[in-house]
């Protein structure tokens, strides 16, 4: 906050510009001073509160004044009410406190009795409990009371003082005081708080991981002796808030809560801007949600930091050291998040059958990262956003280096140069084809999921993302999108066709009528042309049927200037030679271009071959799900 606006007001004669004048001049002015000062400015300082500036308004509370004294009310940020005796105290409850909520001013006020010096039959305790107690109960907008004296310079800095932190550290957000207890929104920060710290996820925040959190919030470790009166004094109030392995969840609450009843809430919220939260205990907008534009033809993918940042995530929580996150270690995993990201639970992306499971369907590392992946390339804020909750803090606060952008996608004709290879690790193809061809059989192949005779028509979207290792060792992710009944909607919106790298014509080889379809679907369609294209003939376990048309597919896709269609079968081991293609043919879309080359039979030399049971050999790779192959061998 740049400016702390602090209007002064009380009945006449309470001593409000005798208060602002001591504070100025630090000494009290006995000659008589003008009825309403000027505006002070007070710029930044040491002592000021997160180093604001502080501008004090003076007031009169004459009725021809109202009108500049409403408007001042409403520009402040804080009002510092002044009384000095049983009237001008009375008025508070029957005029001042209505008359701010008549205005719909809602900010923290400050109650100050001045001229103390008057009143030396009564004590500070008395005061206290007489007015300012009862006061502080009947309105929850009172932040604090004090007891001054102008002449004797007695709170004086004090006072102010309260009004820039009940602006800068505001105790509502935090402290129930009517039920005595921290707000529920707070205890959810501290709360995710405390399981960013528990660095081991053991539940509890060992003496390493308390001197981490110190450190990081305050800049300073504890003493021994002053972390052992800590555990003492939370362990008398509660003798479940520390035991031998550490301050448990509840004991770190508490300890915070102590804070809060002895008037030390800038403490708690020193912790809760450490880890990018605002006044309202939302995360930072500049942390959680930072800016982050993704170009034409570009598209997000992780950074080695976000890869890290995810891998260390996945073994911190995989307790029993599987390979896998069960529905438990998933849920603590995401316990400091709003819970699965919404994109992770639309239709075509539906978690965790969208990715990589093993034998017990707990998510893999593998498959854990693929589907970040996939999530940056379909919604790179939604990434932005989780790394925030989940504790990805750099030091210089930018969750954006955990991701990073390609280079434009540049499409180009084929020629006799070598064709261009796309910038991209995160791959996405559009299966395309009739009802019935095989795409979900595909699929589930693409996930090492065991093959179903139960036809199960698709109506919507699946998304299936799975690592590819390509020949020389290097991996991509690769996203196969079947599109069900949305694909008409799809094919006829430019961008989000241009979102994929490839289209994958796939059709059942065993159905006459088949083929046709892909045929049918390019005449409608004539802007696919310009897409990089793949031809599946599937189901080839079975008897192949010569297609009805004019034209076969082999003698179609030369004419395109393409390979042959490749022969498939979910049933074959050897399709795992089927997602390797299709990840080159989306690394290098020059060559899978509906273009004839020059010179050339119109044959494109880099899928001329068919993928047959047992004639390609399948790596042991394979077995875990990423799909590579090891050479280029021609099976008929």
């Amino acid at each position: 906050m740049a400016t702390v606006r602090i209007c002064v007001c009380g009945d006449e004669g309470t001593g409000k510009s005798s208060l602002i004048t001591s504070l100025v001049k630090d000494v009290f002015v006995t000659n008589k001073i003008q009825p309403v000062l000027p505006q002070i400015t007070i710029p930044p300082s040491i002592g000021t509160p997160e180093n604001v500036t502080t501008t004090i308004v003076d007031t009169s509370a004459l009725p021809q004044e109202r009108t500049d004294l409403n408007k001042e009310i409403r520009k402040s940020n804080v009002i510092l009410l002044v009384y000095v005796d049983h009237y001008s105290y009375e008025r508070i409850a029957l005029f001042w406190l209505p008359h701010f909520r008549s205005l719909s001013v809602n900010v923290p006020v400050v109650v100050c009795a001045n001229k103390s010096d008057l009143a030396k039959n009564s004590s500070t305790e008395q005061v206290v409990e007489d007015e300012m107690l009862p006061v502080m109960a009947e309105f929850k907008e009172i932040d604090s009371c004090i007891r001054t004296s102008a002449r004797e310079h007695h709170n004086i800095n004090e006072a102010f003082f309260l009004c820039q932190k009940a602006v800068t550290d505001p105790i509502a957000p935090l402290f129930d005081s009517k039920e005595s207890n921290l707000k529920p929104s707070c205890i959810s920060a501290l709360e995710r708080i405390f399981h960013l710290c528990d660095h081991d996820q053991d539940g509890y925040l060992s003496d390493d991981e308390v001197q981490n959190f110190q450190n990081r919030c305050f800049g300073r470790p504890l003493s021994p002796s002053d972390l052992d009166n800590i555990k003492t004094t939370i362990s008398k109030q509660s003798p479940i808030a520390v035991t031998e392995k550490g301050i448990t969840r509840p004991g770190f609450i508490l300890l915070n809560k102590l804070f809060a009843e002895k008037g030390r809430h800038e403490t708690i919220w020193l912790i809760l801007r450490t880890f990018h939260y605002t006044n309202s205990l939302t995360l930072e907008s500049r942390y959680a949600s930072p800016k982050f534009e993704v170009p034409a033809n570009c598209s997000a993918e992780l950074s080695p930091a976000g890869y890290r940042f995810f891998v260390d995530l996945f073994l911190l929580h995989d307790k029993d050291n599987d390979g896998g996150l069960s529905p438990a270690e998933l849920s603590s995993l995401f316990f400091p998040t709003p819970g699965l990201p919404p994109t992770w639970s639309d239709d075509s992306t539906s978690f965790p059958s969208s990715t990589v499971r093993n034998e017990a369907n707990h998510i893999t590392l593998q498959g854990w990262l693929a589907q970040w992946s996939m999530t940056t390339f379909f919604s790179p804020k939604t990434t932005l956003n989780y790394l925030a909750h989940l504790g990805y803090d750099p030091p210089d606060h930018l969750t954006t280096s955990a991701l990073h952008l390609t280079k434009p996608r540049k499409l180009s004709p084929r020629s006799r140069k070598k064709p261009q290879k796309t910038d991209r690790n995160v791959l996405l193809a559009y299966l395309l084809g009739p009802s019935a061809s095989g795409k979900s059989s595909l699929l589930s192949a693409f996930l090492s999921r065991p093959f179903s005779t139960t036809y199960n028509p698709t109506i919507k979207p699946q998304t299936a993302v799975n690592t590819v290792e390509l020949p020389g060792g290097k991996q991509c992710t690769l996203i196969l999108s079947e599109l069900g009944e949305q694909e008409p909607a799809i094919l006829e919106n430019p961008s989000k066709l241009s979102a994929a790298d490839l289209v994958v014509y796939t059709y059942d080889s065993s159905d006459p009528d088949s083929f046709a379809y892909l045929t049918h679907l390019r005449s409608q369609h004539p802007h696919l042309e310009t897409m990089p294209s793949l031809y599946v003939a599937l189901k080839a376990d079975m008897d192949q049927s010569i297609q009805r048309g004019d034209v076969q597919p082999e003698e179609y896709t030369t004419g395109l200037g393409l390979g042959k269609p490749l022969h498939v079968s979910c049933l074959w081991g050897s399709v795992s030679e089927l997602f390797v293609s299709v990840a080159e043919a989306a690394l290098w879309p020059g060559s899978a271009l509906p273009a004839g080359r020059e010179g050339e039979g119109g044959e494109g030399e880099w899928a001329a071959w068919w993928i047959a049971g047992g004639a390609v050999a399948v790596v042991g790779a394979a077995g875990v799900g990423i799909w590579r192959r090891v050479g280029r061998g021609v099976s008929c």
